[in-house]
């Protein structure tokens, strides 16, 4: 099991399906395991009766039914699913409104869910999905790749509250795939993913919503610098060094 988490976070995330199931097929006493550590590119359904898209993840999974966050039913229908308690569906109905406005601003585009369920500690756990399409062919604005896709998962467990303070648990994944294809640079291909965790004891005063929006906003700018320096930093000083631009060459002095 160690080796095959391993062989996983060295597998490009857009080949990530593919090596998952092949080792489910030679690990098939450990599917569960791997199917709830490994995080795989986020997958996009229709809700028919509200017309609205929702993401598919296995935290919205039943069986083989999903349930939308927006009429909070299951596709394929799933008689005896599981549902959050009102309450917590209140409280999820609420996010899922707010967080579309915060995927607009910062994403210009895309979609996001976000779902809610009870834990075992007298708290819950809250999941907010967020997934781009920057390619040329895709709705979002601003599509200047030949492909290219964002996806961001963001898991928070809460506990219960204490004196007017409650525990949050962010556990955040980011999985980055892009490939240009143009005269002047050919086709290039990068792809990766990165994942952080953050606690915090934070007053409930403002409500979980804005605790937890505050985290993800915070954990997100972390995580796209993280990026920058890692893989398009690192990228670009690489490719510098092996084809330096032609300016640079041309005042290199003669040996």
């Amino acid at each position: 099991m160690e080796a095959a988490m391993g062989l996983m976070r060295r597998i490009p995330p857009k080949h990530t399906d593919t090596a998952l199931s092949a080792l489910l097929s030679l690990l098939p006493h450990h599917s569960s395991d791997l199917l709830s550590q490994v995080d795989q590119p986020l997958q996009v359904l229709c809700d028919i009766e509200s017309g609205k898209e929702f993401i598919l993840c296995e935290y919205n999974r039943d069986a083989d039914s999903y349930r939308s966050p927006w009429t909070n039913k299951y596709h394929p229908p799933l008689e005896d699913g599981a549902l959050p308690s009102l309450e917590l569906r209140k409280l999820e109905v609420e996010a899922n409104d707010i967080f579309a406005i915060y995927r607009d601003q910062y994403y210009e585009g895309g979609i996001s869910s976000v779902y809610m369920w009870e834990d075992d500690n007298e708290g819950f756990v809250a999941c907010f999905l967020i997934k781009k399409d920057g390619s040329k062919t895709a709705q979002g604005r601003r599509g200047y790749l030949q492909e290219g896709a964002w996806d961001a998962i963001h898991v928070i467990e809460v506990g219960p509250e204490d004196e007017g303070m409650a525990q949050y648990r962010l556990t955040s994944t980011v999985m980055l795939s892009l490939t240009t294809d143009n005269e002047s640079s050919g086709t290039f291909s990068l792809s990766g993913s990165i994942r952080r965790q953050m606690d915090m004891n934070l007053s409930v005063a403002e409500g979980h919503i804005c605790n937890m929006g505050r985290m993800i906003e915070e954990m997100e700018s972390k995580l796209r610098n993280s990026l920058d320096q890692v893989y398009f930093g690192k990228t670009k000083e690489m490719v510098c060094t092996l084809r330096p631009p032609a300016e640079i060459v041309m005042r290199l002095p003669d040996c």
